[in-house]
């Protein structure tokens, strides 16, 4: 399984999304910040051979979306996890495989406003509240976190400290998630530091390496003993973001 916040996939096909996911070929991949509704997309994009595919997105073209495509179908599939149509942002799909939950769900960002910050911390909670009512199953959740969790998860925690993003009430939401049963997968199989999944466009972080890890995949303690690998696929291009996954057996 593979996951990735492809920050506008038509921009990520024309830097060779369709060439590397045929090269890469996983079993499921799960994409954040899409910002294109399907019919937008050709062919290769909205379905490409081999895969079906499955879309969450908001009725605010250019923004957001998720989307999953997947090599075995799903039992059923949903879109929303709270009362009163919380997430209007296209923000999360479940795909319910039987013997699993998988959950992609791009996390908003903090922004720069209080409200975004509020509305970031309101979605956190009504993420895991959620996640805590699903009863007797195995989770894999995974996608743009929109946090660091740790001083080892940035090249900057200093400067970052008090930046959305690493703010200790974000950082604090992951701790509890983790508290109530979850494993963050790539810290399993690597402690080091210097491992990230987004750099800055602007400053171009990427060639110096000053980045964050943001991009997450998450599996309760039961299904943790069934994990292989856990891997960032840093060397990918395309975004600003880069492919993080696990390989699991199921």
């Amino acid at each position: 399984m593979i996951s990735w916040n492809v920050n506008g996939l038509r921009a990520s096909a024309r830097k060779g999304f369709i060439e590397w996911l045929r090269d890469e070929s996983p079993d499921i991949l799960c994409l954040q910040e899409t910002k294109a509704h399907p019919e937008q997309l050709e062919d290769d994009l909205l379905a490409p051979c081999g895969y079906t595919s499955y879309w969450n997105n908001p009725a605010r073209r250019g923004y957001a979306g998720v989307a999953v495509f997947t090599k075995k179908e799903p039992v059923s599939v949903t879109r929303d996890f709270s009362t009163g149509n919380f997430d209007t942002e296209g923000r999360a799909l479940f795909l319910d495989y039987g013997n699993f939950i998988l959950i992609n769900v791009y996390f908003p960002n903090g922004g720069t406003r209080d409200e975004r910050l509020r509305y970031k911390m309101e979605f956190y909670d009504r993420f895991l509240k959620h996640i805590r009512g699903i009863k007797n199953r195995n989770l894999v959740i995974c996608g743009d976190v929109n946090t660091a969790h740790k001083e080892i998860d940035l090249a900057r925690p200093k400067e970052n400290a008090g930046n959305t993003g690493f703010l200790p009430s974000e950082r604090e939401w992951i701790d509890k998630l983790i508290s109530h049963g979850y494993v963050d997968t790539f810290r399993c199989f690597n402690k080091d530091p210097g491992q990230y999944s987004w750099w800055d466009y602007k400053t171009r972080a990427r060639d110096r390496n000053t980045g964050w890890r943001i991009d997450y995949f998450f599996v309760n303690k039961i299904l943790s003993d069934n994990l292989e690998k856990a891997f960032i696929l840093s060397e990918v291009q395309g975004s600003d973001h880069c492919p993080v996954g696990i390989e699991i057996a199921l």
